[in-house]
């Protein structure tokens, strides 16, 4: 294994021993899910070609919808993506009496991301390196610099290239309004006015009145328009050199657990709405992915299934049976990792854990067999075991075998001190889906 910085192999150990998924690093240990991402790749390149496309990640709780959706957006970065990202929640939704649409918007433009710029807040960076760029290029072609005569009105040339591009679509006129303040405010040194058109584009505005006396725009982005201006900022960021936006939503359970059927399917509506866009072309270099749990989708009672309209497009083939899977599916459904990636899963974990501590020890493939049996042998443990369990004890026990020098793994798996996988408590709440 390549030398991982301390940095990364303190993020990866942190973040799987609490049962999450690690931002960074995630690399080093991926294992399986070929079949799942070389069709999302596939995506990528469509998207990038100026097409749209729309994902389900579907698996039970555990199974790897994050791990892949995280993996997913380093990806795209590396690729060449924007990409922005947003765990779905009470809080955020995709429409609400209570602002939960722009909410989340506003949390997907905080996570804007791209690969020189990977942990979020990335749209003033953007901007900067657009304007900067445009102004480089009007220098080679005019042979002028930035006071000189004319200059500036070539560079404003070149900036209307791009928004005259934006302003056939739905509220492209304003966006491109907002952008050309932002221009401005870099050209007369006005931080006031550039702060105004981010504040804008990140949704912060929470009146018209507002909007208009700082930018002069007569409108702002809210719970009925948020979804626009995504495909929007899909657009201009193509134009701009980078190959689209890549948008991924997690915990879309949230929309299945709302109780209010009128609230539930106003956010089913909006998805549609999202889904159609994407699927029928009417987006460009625009990507959807969503992480959601079975039950989110099939459920006939609170699920997708239950509109007619959403179970038509995701219903299954009649021709899959077991073992086969449609990639090129809206929905791909995540299954369990096979046995020997489990055991290579554990093996790479193993390595990065004692290079992280400089151990010259690490668990040998035999060792992690007799772990894996120990696990596999509980009850129930074919049925309810997920990677999130085996690696939360995994960590743990790397972490006492590493504190305890003294003590053997046999030693340490005979005690009584090793935790179940499964309590009876977690199998009241997010583990109530399965069934022995």
């Amino acid at each position: 294994m390549s030398k991982i910085p301390k940095r990364i192999s303190t993020a990866l150990i942190n973040a799987l021993a609490a049962g999450v998924v690690p931002r960074i690093g995630l690399e080093h240990i991926a294992v399986g899910r070929e079949r799942e991402m070389a069709a999302l790749c596939q995506d990528f390149a469509n998207i990038g070609e100026g097409g749209a496309a729309f994902r389900f990640v579907v698996g039970r709780y555990g199974s790897g919808k994050s791990f892949l959706l995280q993996f997913l957006r380093n990806q795209a970065m590396e690729q060449g993506f924007v990409v922005a990202d947003a765990d779905l929640s009470p809080q955020l939704r995709l429409a609400g009496t209570k602002k939960q649409g722009v909410a989340t918007y506003r949390e997907l433009l905080k996570n804007m991301a791209t690969r020189t710029h990977p942990n979020g807040g990335a749209i003033a960076l953007i901007l900067e390196k657009w304007i900067s760029t445009i102004l480089n290029q009007v220098a080679r072609e005019t042979g002028k610099h930035p006071g000189e005569s004319d200059f500036d009105t070539q560079v404003e040339l070149k900036i209307r290239e791009v928004v005259d591009d934006l302003e056939g679509l739905v509220h492209g006129f304003d966006f491109a309004s907002v952008i050309i303040a932002y221009w401005r405010g870099y050209r007369e040194d006005n931080p006031q006015l550039k702060d105004g058109a981010l504040r804008w584009l990140r949704g912060e505005f929470a009146t018209k009145t507002e909007a208009k006396s700082v930018l002069g725009v007569r409108v702002i982005i809210d719970d009925e328009t948020w979804y626009d201006y995504l495909k929007l900022f899909a657009k201009f960021v193509a134009d701009l050199g980078y190959k689209g936006l890549i948008v991924l939503l997690d915990e879309a359970i949230h929309l299945y657990k709302i109780a209010n059927t009128r609230s539930r399917q106003s956010n089913y509506d909006k998805l549609l709405a999202m889904f159609n866009d994407t699927i029928q072309g009417k987006a460009e270099h625009l990507g959807i992915a969503i992480g959601g749990t079975p039950q989110l989708l099939e459920d006939p009672r609170k699920g997708l299934y239950s509109d007619e309209a959403w179970r038509t497009r995701l219903a299954k083939s009649r021709f899959l049976k077991d073992g086969l899977q449609d990639t090129a599916a809206p929905a791909i459904y995540l299954e369990p990792l096979s046995p020997p990636e489990i055991s290579q899963l554990l093996q790479r974990l193993s390595a990065v854990h004692a290079k992280h501590h400089q151990s010259k020890n690490p668990l040998t493939p035999p060792q992690i067999e007799i772990f894996k049996q120990e696990v596999t042998r509980r009850l129930g443990a074919e049925t309810l075991i997920t990677p999130r369990e085996i690696l939360r004890d995994f960590i743990s026990l790397l972490n006492i075998l590493q504190q305890n020098p003294q003590l053997t793994l046999e030693q340490l798996l005979d005690s009584q001190g090793f935790p179940s996988t499964l309590t009876e408590e977690q199998t009241d709440g997010e583990f109530a889906e399965f069934t022995l």
